[in-house]
C-alpha cells in the first residue's frame, strides 16, 4: 500500500462540512423548492374549496386544518385514509399533491447525496 491510500483510510467527513455542503445545494435550489411549496399550499386551498374532502369518521366536510393534514399526508405519500376527496377535482388534486411530494423528496435526497459527495471530495475520500 502506498502512503496516499493509507491517508485515505483515516480521512473522515466532518458532519459540519457535510451539512454545510447540503445547505449550499439546497440554497441554490431554493426557487424550485419555493415553487413546490407554493404549489402545495395552492393545491391545499383548492382541495378545501373544490375537492370535497370528507372526514371518513364523521362523514362531514373536513375542516381547513383537516384538509391541510390530508394534503400533507398525501404529499408525503403516507395516505392514512381518514380524510378522502369525494370529487373528481379532489382526486386530481390528490394525485398532483402526491407528485409534488415525490418531487420534493427527490430534490432533497439528491441535494443531500451531492452535498455529502462534495464533503467527501474535500476530505480526500473521493478523487476530484
Amino acid at each position: 500500500m502506498d502512503s496516499g491510500n493509507e491517508d485515505n483510510l483515516h480521512a473522515k467527513i466532518s458532519p459540519r462540512t457535510a451539512a454545510a455542503e447540503v445547505a449550499k445545494v439546497l440554497w441554490h435550489l431554493r426557487r424550485i423548492l419555493a415553487i413546490l411549496v407554493v404549489l402545495f399550499f395552492f393545491l391545499s386551498i383548492a382541495m378545501y374549496y373544490g375537492g370535497g374532502a370528507v372526514n371518513t369518521v364523521t362523514r362531514t366536510q373536513s375542516s381547513l386544518g383537516e384538509t391541510f393534514y390530508f394534503c400533507a399526508v398525501t404529499a408525503l405519500t403516507i395516505g392514512y385514509g381518514d380524510v378522502v376527496p369525494t370529487t373528481t377535482l379532489g382526486r386530481i388534486i390528490a394525485v398532483l399533491l402526491a407528485f409534488i411530494g415525490v418531487l420534493m423528496t427527490g430534490v432533497i435526497t439528491g441535494s443531500t447525496v451531492y452535498g455529502i459527495q462534495v464533503a467527501a471530495q474535500r476530505a480526500g475520500l473521493r478523487p476530484g
